[in-house]
């Protein structure tokens, strides 16, 4: 009778032990992290477009502990010489070592590149969130300023400005923030008008949190999404404006150097030294290619629409 009295009161058996197998045991909810890491490694050509470009970065980093010349020194016996055991990537007309002056000239683009994502991510978040929290006269004066700056022609204002500095790369980036940040701003003040009616905000608004604080931690993470890919956007961006423009003469200049400087040099020499024209313009093509890809990862990964986020 026993025996039948535990079997009737366990029909898992075991005894007293009612602890479920471990395939029927609730699994641990997986972290946002990982749950973004995840999808975006599903997607092939972002994780390789991550690795080149985490191998640029130590190529900029680390690069210089590898180069026999400094890129302003001069080897007056090696004159528009191409790749050798001296010379890596060869020499321009001046003997100038192409490949101490492609490290510095990536090493100059990704810092430019960065500042300038960083600045215009920045200050279009906060502008089009207030724009669309305070509204008023403050959302007037926002959107005023913004379609005055979108009917300028930019491009033109930051070649003056930065061809009479001295190619002095701080103020270019500078002058890229300034004309780069209206169309992300206005992207921001759109979805901002349907957050601020969302119940959390609200809920804020009626605990007294400040409004400057509810735009901080309550409206910009809920589009932190775009944000994060709008500035991996804008790394590429930055980098095409700085190499248009020094390409052009309008952008940093020598001594300093940049990729858009090294390829203007090349492109005058391409059939006589093209190896001065190919190595920029090699890393110039992976540092955006990488980015583009990056990016589509990143987009991938954080919609929850996407087949990659699906798949996950």
């Amino acid at each position: 009778m026993t025996t039948i009295t535990d079997e009737m009161t366990d029909p898992l058996g075991g005894g007293g032990d009612h602890t479920p197998p471990a395939e029927v045991q609730r699994s641990k909810p997986m972290s946002k992290a990982k749950l973004y890491a995840r999808r975006y490694f599903r997607n092939i050509p972002a994780t390789i477009g991550l690795g080149i470009f985490v191998l640029l970065v130590i190529f900029a980093i680390f690069g210089p502990l590898l180069q026999k010349w400094d890129h302003v020194e001069l080897d007056f016996l090696a004159l528009s010489e191409g790749p050798s055991a001296e010379h890596w990537f060869g020499t321009t007309s001046a003997g100038n070592d192409l490949y101490a002056m492609t490290v510095e000239g990536l090493r100059r683009s990704l810092m430019i590149a960065l500042v300038v994502s960083t600045g215009t991510t920045v200050i279009s978040a906060i502008a089009g969130a207030a724009a669309a929290y305070f509204g008023g006269w403050w959302e007037k004066v926002i959107l005023g300023l913004i379609h005055f700056m979108l009917a300028i022609p930019g491009f033109l204002i930051v070649a003056l400005v930065t061809n009479g500095s001295g190619g002095n790369w701080f103020v270019l980036a500078l002058m890229l923030i300034l004309i780069g940040w209206m169309l992300l701003a206005r992207t921001v003040w759109t979805l901002s008008l349907s957050i601020r009616e969302r119940e959390f905000v609200q809920a804020a608004r009626y605990m007294g949190v400040g409004s400057f604080m509810i735009v901080l931690r309550h409206m910009l993470p809920n589009m932190a999404s775009l944000l994060i890919i709008n500035f991996t956007l804008g790394i590429i961006s930055a980098v095409n404006s700085e190499t248009s423009l020094s390409f052009l003469g309008f952008g940093v200049q020598i001594p300093d150097v940049s990729l858009g400087t090294l390829i203007a040099t090349g492109s005058s020499v391409i059939t006589s030294a093209p190896w001065v024209f190919l190595f920029p313009g090699g890393v110039l093509t992976l540092l955006t290619l990488s980015m583009a890809f990056v990016a589509d990862g990143l987009r991938d990964a954080l919609d929850p629409n996407s087949a990659a986020g699906g798949r996950a």
